[in-house]
């Protein structure tokens, strides 16, 4: 059966955001050539500026890649535990594992801000982790744990705090120690929560 045109582009893209990524997290945005990337792909230079614009727009679509996968990771984990509580903290792990990685370090955590602009990078940010922690949260009040208060406003707090964990991690010289100090920070700051509505 012969491919249709759509088909040929969702390819094409899925090539070269691949291409990138490995690239990107092996040696960071700024030492990686578009030529490289288009040459490692297959594909021509046209076929880049056509489905993303320029380099900087191809380098988005891979740091939205990775954002799509860690928030559909860390929902997967919170929805498979037993409890709500556990859920949370399963979660927060499970974030906090993801920031350990090497490619998220360099592509989200490291050049995306640089690369992309803060405002922009918070913006992928919020897109991605800020509605699946108004659902958390959310759940959390309705079932007790949390005291009623304006969870929209306490998921941004929340979430600006989690993505300060990411970045400490990220410009850590032992990414392992401070992986630990922010999960009992933050894990604290959970439990300091969920006391409050008790």
């Amino acid at each position: 059966m012969r491919r249709t045109q759509q088909d040929r582009s969702n390819s094409t893209k899925a090539q070269l955001v691949a291409v990138a990524r490995e690239l990107f997290a092996t040696r960071g945005y700024q030492a990686v050539p578009a030529d490289e990337i288009v040459r490692a792909a297959g594909v021509t230079r046209g076929a880049l500026y056509h489905h993303y614009g320029d380099k900087q727009g191809l380098f988005r679509a891979v740091v939205e890649e990775l954002e799509r996968e860690i928030t559909a990771d860390v929902d997967a984990a919170f929805q498979r535990a037993p409890d709500l509580a556990t859920g949370m903290v399963t979660a927060l792990d499970v974030f906090l594992d993801a920031c350990m990685r090497d490619d998220v370090r360099q592509i989200s955590l490291t050049d995306a801000p640089a690369v992309l602009g803060w405002g922009v990078w918070r913006e992928i940010e919020a897109e991605h982790g800020l509605g699946l922690l108004v659902d958390i949260l959310t759940r959390g009040v309705e079932h007790g744990l949390l005291a009623p208060q304006p969870v929209r406003a306490l998921a941004q707090l929340a979430l600006a705090a989690v993505m300060e964990a990411a970045r400490m991690i990220a410009d850590a010289d032992e990414p392992d120690v401070a992986r630990a100090e922010a999960q009992q920070v933050l894990g604290t700051w959970f439990a300091a929560l969920t006391a409050a509505s008790r």
